[in-house]
């Protein structure tokens, strides 16, 4: 039931990720051209920034098809980390837009050149429209995958680009103030960054097999430790294999007359209880006049 249930949540993400990459990779291309035209670093920032989308759903969605293959003898976890180092990866190519906003928009305030602002306008306004239609598609399903997470918060980021290169275009039309295009590009720079470390941080977390947040080795020490017929217990780890799956493998020695088998099931039933740990693995060990344990 669990294996049908992530496949037809692929499948779902695979279909929202498929249309999000259609209509932002139709825009892209008139940005782009619109940014030259126009001559907008705000235009041509924010079409840099869809273009990482265009990038982050394609991999995204290659990661979801990959992510859906079978275990096999060589992975017998199966492809679920894919869609992981995907989002990492759209996490780094994502810092390293905003550092290159960042910095053109700073040579810009310093030598500001003139911009047509009525097709910036025209143009971002269509682009905060293509933005809100994706984010949409993604929204319901971006708590349930980090990798759609990944896809969603860029989406999301240049959905604020795009707004930020509205409100930029209409100030310089009233103004004739063109220094407004370069700072509404660092703006946009400096919100995406922190939200980019965190997406990298989470998927990092992951990569390396850290723990799943918000769940304490302590904790899950203890509940195990206070398990009857527990002695003791060593190689205790917890990891994650996607943003939703948690596993633990642990090594329990045996009280003097506790059953392995009794054990395993009232310590499976407790982690699950507490912890929403649902793939648990337990190895039990008995201890012979002192000397060193052996396995259950």
């Amino acid at each position: 039931m669990g294996a049908g249930h992530d496949h037809g949540a692929s499948q779902a993400n695979g279909k929202r990720l498929a249309m999000a990459l259609a209509l932002t990779s139709t825009f892209l291309i008139a940005e782009v051209v619109a940014g030259i035209a126009f001559n907008s670093l705000a235009l041509l920032s924010d079409a840099a920034h869809m273009f990482t989308d265009a990038a982050a759903l394609a991999i995204a969605l290659a990661a979801i098809r990959v992510g859906q293959r079978k275990p096999t003898e060589d992975f017998t976890f199966g492809y679920r980390r894919f869609e992981i180092l995907a989002a990492a990866f759209n996490a780094i190519l994502l810092f390293g837009v905003a550092i290159y906003v960042l910095v053109e928009g700073v040579k810009r305030i310093l030598n500001p050149e003139p911009v047509g602002s009525v097709g910036m306008f025209i143009v971002a306004a269509l682009g905060l429209v293509i933005n809100l239609v994706s984010m949409r598609l993604l929204a319901s399903h971006k708590d349930k995958s980090l990798n759609v997470k990944g896809a969603y918060l860029e989406v999301w980021a240049d959905m604020l680009g795009s707004l930020g290169v509205v409100v930029g275009a209409v100030v310089i039309k009233i103004t004739g103030w063109r220094f407004v295009d370069p700072i509404v590009a660092i703006g946009i720079g400096l919100w995406v960054l922190p939200r980019t470390w965190i997406l990298l941080k989470d998927t990092t977390r992951i990569l390396l097999e850290g723990a799943p947040p918000g769940m304490a080795l302590a904790g899950v020490r203890k509940a195990i430790t206070e398990t009857p017929g527990v002695a003791s217990v060593h190689e205790l780890h917890l990891w994650t294999t996607g943003a939703d799956k948690a596993v633990c493998t642990v090594h329990v020695v045996l009280a003097e007359g506790a059953q392995g088998e009794a054990v395993r099931t009232a310590i499976a039933t407790r982690l699950e209880t507490d912890f929403d740990l649902h793939h648990v693995t337990i190895q039990t060990e008995v201890t012979e006049c002192g000397e060193e344990g052996r396995h259950a």
